[in-house]
């Protein structure tokens, strides 16, 4: 797997500030105390050190392919004593069969080439009556405000990029779809979006994506595909300062979501 942005600080400043409520509401009704999850992509382990809140004494295990990153995660543990981290591979899970009750993965299908084969990984160590719970950003249905030429070249660039790399941008809108070829017959599909909209909020967002553009492996990816120049890349760096500046300024994220069993 080629990750689109690679683990730079603008990277995990970004995903450590998901959190359950932000990032798996969906799944909320789910959870009870004594769950055993497995957290698959957990990045730098927000939603997994709060996945391990919610359902304590129960254990939570964080996974991630990224050595570097399991090391930031676990320095987010604390004195919790139900979540440890490590590496694996989600196409092939160092876990045994129907092990956990629950297993989570957050923006994790659409970096993979294989989402439907991660997809029975996770249903083998759920087991039958376990769950299977994802969430997935989709890029093809972002809107924003106001309209500013160079962030329509971003995703455009984006798109790109992730498909250059092997990966689905518009994963949201296939998650069903792909439950179901793995081998899953009740699915229960919904949706709910990210909006960027108070100036803290602009501030946040388009101050990651302006440092991310430049600095992250996504700035690599692109260069290296031949989709984009230095040029290029700063004129959509510098787009992202305007935005967030504006105080009309708006952006809207939507994400698919699966709760699914055998």
């Amino acid at each position: 797997m080629a990750y689109a942005h690679g683990h730079h600080e603008s990277v995990l400043r970004s995903h450590a500030a998901r959190t359950v409520a932000d990032s798996a509401a969906y799944l909320v009704s789910s959870l009870s105390a004594g769950a055993r999850i497995l957290d698959v992509g957990a990045g730098p382990g927000s939603i997994t050190v709060d996945l391990a809140d919610r359902v304590f004494p129960g254990e939570v295990v964080g996974v991630d392919a990224a050595p570097d990153v399991v090391e930031v995660a676990r320095a987010v543990v604390g004195d919790r004593t139900n979540v440890t981290f490590r590496v694996d591979d989600a196409y092939a899970l160092d876990a045994p069969d129907a092990s956990f009750d629950i297993v989570h993965a957050h923006q994790t299908l659409q970096h993979l080439a294989r989402p439907v084969d991660a997809l029975r990984e996770f249903g083998r160590v759920a087991g039958p009556e376990g769950l299977v719970a994802v969430r997935d950003v989709d890029y093809g249905g972002v809107i924003w405000h106001p309209r500013i030429p160079a962030l329509d070249e971003w995703i455009v660039l984006y798109d790109a990029v992730h498909r250059g790399i092997s990966g689905e941008p518009n994963a949201g809108r296939l998650l069903k779809a792909w439950t179901r070829e793995a081998g899953f017959s009740r699915i229960e599909a919904s949706a709910s979006v990210w909006l960027f909209d108070t100036a803290e909020k602009r501030a946040w967002w388009g101050g990651m994506w302006a440092d991310r553009v430049l600095a992250s492996a996504f700035a690599g990816h692109a260069k290296r595909l031949g989709l984009a120049d230095d040029a290029l890349l700063q004129r959509i760096s510098d787009a992202w300062r305007e935005w967030a500046a504006d105080p009309d300024g708006w952006i809207l994220l939507p994400h698919g979501e699966v709760l699914a069993r055998r």
